[in-house]
């Protein structure tokens, strides 16, 4: 006790921390000791969120959670609501590890008495309602325990530890803002850099993994296409813009399907479309709205160049001219593919093996979706990065899913709910294995 005491104190903190370990084998017992903080926490999180670049409250918290188990912390970083928190321990390597902090504009409909009840006003004057619909929650929560136990291991590794709570990774832009501000130069850059994401599909106490590209570029394009307008009863004597557009959509599907490599994955989806007022007006312009997955950056470039050439050629054989061809604007929230490190995922998938048995380590196939953490690994000179899926399903109401046809809630759904206790205690057990192995095994 005189030992827990005297580093209590060295870490600046006199929380009751768990009795320190002496090495893996006896951190799941640490993580069960220490979870009654971690469930109370994840709660917190869980009833109060808050939406992309307004995690202003979160990030307080999680700041002072660092701050309370010895760790030097930054904030704010990267906007108004980014934090970075180091704890330095001696010479070897820099592992960094990420959390998200933003929640969706999703009304919680779980029934669980902890459901969010939180709305809040958007930037566009809208009443909305919030909630940790991606389990970004658990990501948070799995932080701070990953934070506490390695703070109380450090007689266990040697090194720096760089841990950040990045905003509006939903709204992608969060780590394009901590990279920006200059992350890697103005604290010490990562050897290595992890990441987990809550999986829907897969039961708690497990963890998946996919080696190269595991999440998608992802990309938001606007388009309007324009005609000339005039009355429906007389389109002869217009260039009719919802015709265009009808047509557009159609021919944007043959970019998958006739003009990309069958085994390159790529998604064109136009989801919503927007013209006209009343059903006898022909209007001048139909706005529609895209979004388009890819993994390499030669596909991306060339999907857009595609959407380009297949829009202006419609409006050239409508008789339009090249000023009245279709605006074609790719939003400023590009979301790159993420690529783990193949070399580094090996040696994680083999610590996490090691940390739950064989069978609770599973490989998953790439997904379309997206996830910024990907720009994590893209600077020059590349830091190699891994994330991982950590399970968060019932096992009892997946089993009753299987069994009945049934498909359970997805990420962003209004009725998603995690399992907390094997989900966080499973997140905090392979992310504080895995940076222990990165710092006491240096090199390998």
């Amino acid at each position: 006790m005189k030992y827990l005491s005297l580093l209590c104190c060295l870490l600046g903190s006199c929380l009751a921390l768990p009795a320190q370990q002496s090495s893996l084998p006896e951190l799941p017992a640490w993580i069960d000791q220490d979870y009654p903080y971690l469930e109370s926490l994840y709660l917190h999180l869980h009833t109060h969120p808050e939406l992309s670049f307004y995690e202003f409250e979160t990030a307080k918290r999680i700041a002072e959670e660092l701050r309370s188990v010895g760790y030097t912390v930054s904030a704010p970083f990267g906007g108004s609501t980014g934090l970075v928190g180091v704890l330095e321990n001696g010479e070897g390597p820099t592992v960094l590890v990420r959390a998200d902090l933003d929640a969706l504009p999703v009304a919680e409909e779980t029934g669980l008495p902890y459901a969010s009840r939180v709305t809040t006003t958007d930037e566009a004057g809208n009443t909305v309602p919030v909630m940790h619909a991606c389990g970004h929650d658990v990501h948070m929560s799995v932080l701070v325990g990953t934070a506490r136990a390695l703070a109380a291991q450090r007689d266990q590794w040697s090194g720096r530890l760089v841990l950040i709570g990045q905003p509006a990774e939903e709204r992608s832009g969060g780590a394009k803002a901590m990279l920006k501000e200059g992350l890697y130069e103005k604290f010490p850059r990562p050897d290595y850099a992890l990441a987990l994401h809550v999986n829907e599909q897969l039961p708690a106490g497990s963890v998946g993994y996919c080696s190269g590209f595991a999440m998608a570029n992802v990309d938001m394009v606007d388009i309007t296409v324009y005609g000339r307008g005039g009355h429906g009863a007389a389109p002869h004597l217009t260039i009719d813009p919802v015709v265009l557009a009808a047509r557009l959509i159609l021919d944007l599907q043959t970019i998958v399907s006739r003009e990309l490599d069958p085994l390159a994955p790529a998604v064109v989806t136009v989801g919503a479309i927007h013209g006209g007022a009343k059903g006898n007006v022909i209007p001048d312009q139909v706005e529609l709205q895209l979004t388009l997955r890819s993994y390499s950056d030669e596909l991306r470039n060339g999907i857009i160049e595609k959407i380009e050439r297949i829009g202006n050629g419609l409006a050239a054989s409508a008789g339009l001219s090249e000023q009245e061809y279709p605006k074609v604007v790719v939003r400023d929230e590009y979301t790159p593919a993420l690529y783990n490190d193949p070399k580094l995922t090996e040696r994680i998938a083999g610590v996490f093996a090691g940390a739950l048995g064989k069978e609770q380590v599973v490989t998953v196939d790439p997904r379309m979706v997206g996830e910024d953490f990907g720009r994590f690994g893209r600077t020059d000179p590349r830091v190699p990065i891994f994330l991982y899926w950590l399970g968060s399903v019932d096992p009892a109401k997946k089993a009753e899913a299987e069994r009945n046809g049934q498909t359970l809630p997805a990420l962003h759904s209004s009725r998603y709910a995690p399992l907390p206790e094997p989900t966080i205690k499973t997140g905090v057990l392979t992310m504080s294995a895995a940076v222990l192995h990165l710092l006491q095994n240096p090199g390998k």
